[in-house]
């Protein structure tokens, strides 16, 4: 079979530092106006910054990993050729309307010039108008696949069997039901029901091989109830200290933020199960990063923190009689970390309950990097919805939140729980549904 040649843009690099590695038998090209963005982007202490110094090094590292050199090409063990790509097209078609001072120019003409040279070549790219500016050239093009789950067929965390009325009620007697021979992951949680409108909910054990009741629900967690079975079940989810991973996903209203840091609360606050809450959320601005912005790290972050600053005056609001006082307990104990995700890199963080709001706007990698954070004794909670995302970079398939549930979902210390009903208001869920 013929070698194909696959330009990398330089947004698919820094989404997935290793992506280098991921072509197989072919060759992997370069070119240098990649490595001057890559260069440019190095110096910013952001997390793509960190991936652009990771593939430089990467880069630095191969001549004593394979064999050759990065003009020539460096040969992988596993067959891959590496090559820097120097030399571009200098005369094309005006109808191209390229700037020839762009590093999308630098790399569709460096992209053009092994085209005519009668390589097989594809540009692999996560812009939708770089692979559109490819192929109105001739030039194939595609997104980078890798690290994608599709978010319509993903993992629910909630199935619906029908079972004989006996069954059920020996769930009811016992508080389990064997169920031989059926398709659960562990901690997927199921609706039961039977010919007679018998109904129950269980948590599908992977050990016992049964569904099992779900655990005794506290009287009240900082003043919230389940409004729903999908909010019942993700707060199984979160009660239970030896699941340590759970994502939550949903549109806006579900409750995904508010049932998480309400047992949070719980576990900190009234059990001492954990030590402290950390809860973060990707700055994706519009512009510059947070750190333009005037004031300490605390002033910087309130409007990104202020979704988690209203759920957290409404929890106390409804908790306690004297809410104010008891924000002011909780702001001021020292055990409520509010943090960007951009500084939870190098951090080892033991006995901690993370919340990562809006995960969906991280990549896999960098979700990848949050929770290799966690340490000992550590619960990681990810909300986010997959529809609604600010990256420009990653879709509902490609985002860090949808991966995450594609590789975890068969392991038992991880649970998720999609959540469709809207319980914010009459208003929201109608906004929810026809908008």
């Amino acid at each position: 079979m013929d070698r194909k040649t696959f330009v990398l843009d330089t947004n698919v690099l820094l989404h997935d530092p290793d992506s280098v590695t991921q072509f197989g038998n072919n060759d992997v090209v370069i070119p240098l106006g990649v490595l001057e963005e890559l260069d440019t982007m190095k110096k910013y202490r952001d997390e793509l910054a960190k991936n652009a110094r990771a593939v430089l090094r990467y880069f630095d590292s191969l001549k004593d990993i394979g064999k050759g050199d990065l003009h020539e090409g460096v040969e992988l063990p596993s067959g891959t050729v590496i090559r820097i790509q120097l030399e571009i097209k200098t005369n094309y078609s005006q109808n191209y309307a390229l700037s020839l001072t762009s590093f999308n120019y630098k790399i569709l003409m460096a992209a053009y010039f092994l085209y005519e040279k009668g390589e097989i070549v594809t540009i692999v790219s996560k812009d939708l108008t770089m692979r559109v500016k490819a192929k109105a050239m001739g030039l194939e093009a595609t997104d980078y696949e890798n690290k994608k789950f599709s978010f319509d067929s993903i993992y629910r965390g909630l199935k619906k069997i029908l079972l004989p009325k006996h069954d059920i009620d020996i769930f009811y007697k016992d508080g389990s039901v064997k169920v031989e021979e059926r398709d659960f992951y562990p901690n997927e949680y199921c609706i039961m029901t039977s010919p007679e409108n018998s109904s129950a909910v269980g948590k599908y054990n992977p050990i016992k091989k049964q569904l099992v009741s779900l655990m005794q629900m506290p009287t009240s967690i900082w003043g919230i109830h389940p409004l729903n079975v999908e909010q019942r079940c993700a707060l199984d989810l979160l009660l239970r200290d030896d699941v340590k991973l759970v994502t939550l996903v949903g549109p806006a209203g579900t409750g995904k933020t508010l049932l998480a840091l309400a047992v949070a609360l719980r576990k900190v606050f009234d059990e001492g199960i954990y030590s402290r809450i950390l809860v973060s959320r990707p700055i994706v601005p519009l512009g510059r990063d947070i750190g333009y912005l005037p004031g300490l790290k605390e002033e910087k972050l309130l409007h990104w923190m202020q979704p988690i600053y209203d759920n957290l005056e409404f929890l106390c609001d409804a908790a306690h009689q004297e809410p104010n006082e008891t924000l002011r307990y909780v702001m001021d104990s020292k055990k409520l970390e509010m943090e960007a995700v951009t500084y939870i890199r190098g951090r080892t963080l033991p006995k901690m309950f993370m919340i990562i709001d809006e995960a969906q706007n991280l990549t896999p990698h960098e979700v990848k990097t949050v929770i290799s954070r966690a340490g000992t004794d550590t619960k990681v909670v990810l909300t986010g919805d997959p529809t609604q995302i600010d990256n420009p970079y990653l879709d509902k398939d490609s985002n860090g939140l949808t991966y995450v549930i594609g590789r975890f979902k068969e392991y038992k210390i991880f649970g998720h729980m999609y959540m469709e009903k809207t319980e914010r208001s009459e208003l929201a869920a109608l906004a929810a549904e026809v908008m």
